[in-house]
């Protein structure tokens, strides 16, 4: 059975704070960035991870790129990360419970730090340079995977990674849903492919779609950047606990709801300071 995306109160209740919590009971994530002028896409998740309600969020970038980040954060925290081996230091500390790679992340540094980030077993996101960076040979990333990992494909991206399945796709032999739930069957973790009609998919075969087209359509989300925000969205959810699937189609749903909310004009950057009102209809 397929699941169309709408939101539930169980959604709903995901997003809630108690009050009284403290800030690392609603978990602390880390995003990589990478080299200097490339920092954006990073950023963008960043903010999102924060703004969605992430307790803590840390981009952690190359030294080199430290000035140009911290020109443009606050309330987002530092930290230099020269290559894999540091990476698997930070996460020694056991509060760090989720992680965002690929935005803005260069794909050399993407082929050293994702199979790290992969080695550490905890709730990640794969977007971008994450994934294009593999495209060659996709054996590494994908014997690396786990059930605890979203990656979030567009269809060029899918077609990369999985050239039959978007081929029987293309050919109507596959629907969207049916193309994803394929791939994530094939590589043990979620697959959300991106798109007007969003397909999220488990290894154990639950799926979902989110239709934004229509009376729901977004349009407006057809701008630079707007993915990078969902990669964050999607792991702030995760490091406030939420499953990969959970996270997955409550972050579609808000990526959505924010751009149906600020409406013409939007740019990326709109995308997590438009959250807030999300909430406030939501009486949350």
């Amino acid at each position: 059975m397929i699941r169309q995306i709408t939101l539930t109160e169980a959604m709903r209740a995901s997003l809630a704070k108690a009050p009284g919590a403290h800030k690392y009971d609603h978990g602390h994530a880390l995003v990589l960035a990478g080299s200097p002028g490339k920092g954006g896409a990073a950023r963008l998740a960043a903010r999102a991870a924060l703004r969605v309600g992430a307790g803590l969020v840390t981009l952690a970038c190359p030294q080199i790129s430290l000035a140009e980040n911290a020109a443009q954060l606050n309330a987002i925290m530092l930290t230099a990360l020269p290559d894999a081996y540091s990476l698997r230091g930070h996460f020694q500390d056991p509060r760090l419970n989720a992680l965002c790679l690929g935005p803005g992340l260069g794909q050399p540094r993407a082929l050293e730090m994702v199979p790290a980030g992969l080695w550490l077993r905890r709730p990640t996101v794969l977007d971008a340079d994450a994934l294009t960076a593999f495209t060659a040979d996709t054996r590494p990333l994908f014997n690396a995977l786990h059930e605890q990992v979203v990656i979030t494909p567009h269809l060029g991206e899918f077609r990369r990674l999985f050239p039959d399945l978007a081929q029987a796709l293309d050919d109507g032999a596959l629907t969207r849903v049916e193309a994803t739930r394929q791939a994530a069957d094939r590589i043990r973790c979620t697959v959300l492919l991106k798109g007007p009609e969003t397909a999220i998919a488990t290894p154990s075969g639950e799926a979902a779609l989110h239709d934004a087209t229509g009376a729901r359509a977004a349009p407006w989300l057809a701008t630079a950047g707007s993915g990078d925000v969902l990669a964050g969205i999607i792991t702030g959810l995760m490091a406030r606990g939420l499953t990969p699937f959970e996270a997955a189609c409550t972050g579609t749903w808000l990526h959505v709801e924010a751009a149906r909310s600020f409406g013409p004009g939007l740019i990326a950057e709109d995308l997590p300071e438009e959250l807030p009102k999300v909430f406030r209809a939501l009486t949350l």
